[in-house]
């Protein structure tokens, strides 16, 4: 609802890549001018976009830091861009190359990306929704109830350092997908898809209408005059900044969740609820490139 970065972590068939497919599904469809925004980069490309439907991406592991986000003698929109005012999909995050996910933390931050050659810098837009799924370790099975994990302390840090700490403090949502983790004891869906789909609408509205951006892309100022915790909420943060050792930037990413939990609430102030639960979802697990539990 708030555009927040967001990483799936859990063993294979726990359903990490459904639910990325299924996100664009929820999301607001585009204003006018956003799809003509990106009906032109996609005809930069060579591409066609159904009018209004919001882009979704899923480049192969195997995809070049150029193929990614941009490069060559002839610059032209590539993945990145072409996910702009929609979702970009990586899925086995670790299995990208260091460079490709290296070069993600610009555009990350900045909505943009800078190609700079010889003669000239050419600049395309590339303001997208990261949503990214791994395996917790090579075999996929770490901290499974149902099949043993077959890797070693060792293995498992190298495998989760593929991602880098300041990678992942550029991602909001860091959530755990365990086995049956999607569905109910009684098997059955929580809830369907047009209540949700309708939550977030009226959700980014909120933000939109409040700060003219969606809570995932406010910066400092917006942060201070939108996302403002109370006394007990800052104590809750500040101990959870303790434990789990978490950046300023990690904090920030926080205090931003938590202003989408209040929205999708339908609740101007931000409450000890929605800043725990915030946290929960920024801390639940901690990936070998973040700081560990104290």
């Amino acid at each position: 609802a708030g555009g927040h970065h967001l990483l799936l972590v859990g063993p294979p068939g726990t359903g990490k890549t459904m639910l990325a497919r299924r996100l664009p599904g929820l999301l607001p469809h585009l204003s006018d001018s956003e799809a003509l925004e990106s009906a032109a980069i996609q005809s930069l490309a060579g591409g066609v976009l159904e009018f209004r439907r919001r882009p979704f991406r899923s480049p192969h592991h195997t995809a070049s830091a150029a193929a990614l986000v941009g490069g060559g003698n002839n610059p032209r929109p590539v993945e990145i861009s072409l996910a702009h005012r929609g979702v970009l999909f990586l899925d086995e995050l670790p299995e990208f190359s260091r460079p490709v996910l290296e070069a993600l933390r610009e555009p990350l931050g900045t909505g943009q990306i800078t190609i700079a050659r010889v003669l000239r810098t050419v600049e395309y837009p590339a303001e997208f929704q990261l949503v990214a799924a791994m395996n917790p370790c090579p075999c996929g099975f770490s901290g499974d109830r149902e099949q043993e994990c077959r890797c070693t302390p060792d293995q498992i840090r190298r495998y989760q350092m593929k991602v880098s700490g300041p990678l992942l403090d550029r991602v909001d949502l860091i959530v755990s997908v365990n086995r049956g983790g999607l569905r109910p004891a009684g098997g059955e869906c929580a809830e369907a898809s047009a209540p949700v789909r309708a939550r977030v609408i009226n959700a980014a509205d909120r933000q939109m209408q409040r700060a003219g951006r969606l809570n995932g892309r406010l910066d400092a100022i917006g942060l201070r005059a939108y996302c403002r915790f109370d006394r007990a909420g800052e104590a809750l943060l500040e101990a959870a900044s303790k434990r789990f050792s978490l950046s300023g930037r990690a904090q920030d990413g926080i205090h931003r969740v938590a202003r989408t939990l209040a929205d999708l609430a339908g609740t101007d102030a931000i409450g000890t609820a929605q800043v725990a639960e915030a946290i929960s979802l920024r801390a639940e697990r901690q990936i070998g490139g973040n700081a560990s539990p104290r």
